[in-house]
Formats: C-alpha cells, sequence, structure tokens
C-alpha cells in the first residue's frame, strides 16, 4: 500500500495561463499512474477524510495506481488547481463546482453528492433579530464572497424582500473567516452570520449565540448540497476504471458514516487535528453532524437555484449545460 501524503497548497498562479489552453498537453503534469484528489479538511468532507484515513482507496487501487491527497482551504484555490491538472477529482462546494463548469465549458463535471445543509442562521444574543426580516440594517457574515452560504444567504433575502447594500437594499454582507468569527461577534463587528459547521455550534457554545434559522430552514428544507465531487472530464475519460472504484470507496464511505456516526465523528475529528493542529470539542461536533446529511444523492433542484442565483449575482457569465454538468 502506498503511503498517502498530506500537502496544502496555495492557489496556483499558473492556472490562469492554462485556461487559454485548456486540458491541451503541457498544461499540467501528473503521472499516468497518479490518482490526485482535493478535499478541503472541513466536517463536510466526512468522506475524503474517512477514505483518507482507512487507505481502502489505495487498497482497491492496488499497485496499479498512487493516490495523493491535497488538501485546500477555498473552492477558487482547489478549482484552479484542477484546470491545471494538478488534481483530477476533488471535494468542493457546489457554487465553485457551478464556476468550475463554466469557465471550461463543461470540461469539469459533478459525480456525486458528498453533504447537504450544515449551515444556521446565527445571531448575537444582545441583538434583536428574530426572522430574516429583521436583518434589515445589519450586518451579516458569510465564509466568503460567491460561496455556497453566501447564495444561500442572498436567496433568504431575496425571498424576504430585502436586498444587500451592493444591490442597494440596507443588509450589510461581510466576508469573515470562520475561524474569526468569535472574535467578530464578541466585538460587536457583525450582528449575524450564515457559516458551515462546525462554526455555528462554536458560537453557540462559545459566545451565547442564538440560532435564528436552523439548518433545515436555510433553503429547500435542508435538501441542498454542501459539498459535492467534481472531476477533469479528460481524467474520466481516460481513466473510468479509476473513478469507478472511487466513486464506490466514496458510496462506502457514506454508508460507514452513517451506520457509525459516533465512531466516524472521532476518526474525522483526529484527522482533521492532524491536517489542521487543533481537534473539536466532542459536544460541539455531535451539534454539527446532527446540522448536516452526508449523502451520495445530487440534489439537483437546489444546484439549479445555485445556478440562477451565481447568473443573477454575475458570479458565472452564463448558465452551464445541465447536460454537461453531471457525469
Amino acid at each position: 500500500m502506498f503511503k498517502r501524503r498530506f500537502v496544502k497548497k496555495a492557489p496556483i498562479a499558473a492556472a490562469l495561463a492554462c485556461m487559454a489552453v485548456m486540458f491541451t498537453a503541457g498544461c499540467g503534469g501528473n503521472d499516468d499512474n497518479t490518482v490526485n484528489i482535493g478535499f478541503f479538511p472541513n466536517i463536510t468532507h466526512a468522506q475524503a477524510l474517512l477514505a483518507m484515513d482507512s487507505g481502502r482507496l489505495e487498497e482497491e487501487l492496488g499497485d496499479s495506481y498512487k493516490v495523493e491527497w491535497t488538501s485546500f482551504n477555498a473552492g477558487p484555490a482547489e478549482v484552479e488547481a484542477l484546470v491545471a491538472q494538478e488534481i483530477d477529482i476533488g471535494y468542493i462546494g457546489p457554487v465553485p463546482a457551478i464556476n468550475a463548469n463554466v469557465k471550461t465549458n463543461g470540461e469539469i463535471s459533478v459525480l456525486s453528492n458528498a453533504c447537504d445543509a450544515g449551515a444556521v442562521l446565527i445571531k448575537r444574543s444582545d441583538v434583536d433579530i428574530n426572522s430574516v426580516q429583521d436583518l434589515a440594517g445589519k450586518t451579516v457574515a458569510i465564509p466568503q464572497v460567491g460561496n455556497t452560504q453566501h447564495l444561500c444567504l442572498l436567496s433568504l433575502l431575496e425571498e424576504n424582500g430585502l436586498k444587500s447594500t451592493e444591490e442597494g437594499g440596507d443588509v450589510t454582507i461581510v466576508a469573515v473567516e470562520n475561524a474569526q468569527l468569535q472574535t467578530m461577534f464578541e466585538k460587536g463587528h457583525v450582528d449575524a452570520a450564515l457559516p458551515p459547521e462546525p462554526w455555528g455550534s462554536i458560537l453557540e457554545r462559545n459566545c451565547g449565540a442564538q440560532v435564528v434559522l436552523g439548518h433545515d430552514e436555510i433553503m429547500l428544507s435542508g435538501n441542498y448540497p454542501t459539498a459535492v465531487v467534481i472531476a477533469r472530464n479528460e481524467f474520466m475519460d481516460s481513466h473510468p476504471e479509476v473513478v469507478e472504484k472511487f466513486l464506490g470507496i466514496h458510496s462506502e464511505m457514506t454508508d460507514y458514516f452513517n451506520n457509525n456516526k459516533d465512531e466516524a465523528a472521532g476518526i474525522i475529528n483526529n484527522k482533521i487535528e492532524e491536517l489542521k493542529g487543533k481537534k473539536y470539542e466532542v459536544d460541539i461536533l455531535k451539534s454539527a453532524f446532527e446540522r448536516l446529511t452526508v449523502s451520495t444523492d445530487i440534489r439537483k433542484d437546489a444546484m439549479d437555484v445555485f445556478i440562477d442565483m451565481c447568473e443573477k449575482q454575475e458570479f458565472i457569465s452564463s448558465k452551464p449545460d445541465t447536460g454537461l454538468l453531471y457525469r
């Protein structure tokens, strides 16, 4: 069995040059017998963390292939790595997945779902916010402009007749790194946030923040993707047997998690500590996992909502051909 390496990569500037000659020889440099998989060291990428720990993919591929796991902290950096052919398969948010498909004219496709929901709308305990309508005149934090939680917030505002300041409304939306959220809450710099787990649970436990909308009230009763699996079409066409085995392990890890949640949560927490140097408190992790669903079923209705919002907000230049979005 090959020893697995865990590598953190910064955004890849060379990917911009590769865009002009998408997926042609010379842009990238993977060996034919290496499978490169991207992921985030987050609980929403549970199957990746469990697969890494188990070594099951390496077992299935045997001596024919070497498996490399690459850790990312943001969707755009992972998309750049895919474009540059530095990774072949990736766990990523649905909005970056849509963006990658559009930017590459359908050359990067969605293979499977990974995780649903896993986010809450949460407020400071001293702020009078009891509904989405009460966000008028308030400042709301999201992890990153153009990410899944940002699109969810914009959708909520639209449904409730509100707009962000960028659209001429009075809801101020600010991008705040998840690790800085508690400080921002404690200093009163933001009134509310729509963060992914476990950060909602962390804010509740550590600074008394209160949930305004639960994980099943943000969008489509919680039936919307937070993480999906994408891959380069060229790699899928060249190595169909690898993709088939990968998807088999992805499904196996999904079943393992759902049938052994406590044990799986412990493995995931240990892997996060290995990658980031810090693990979560058990009660925070338990709360976080109760707010998400680990599933392989692609939520195409929710993806359609994200596509419409992406186009409206000009995060994408045009809608993807849904016939090219999924494989």
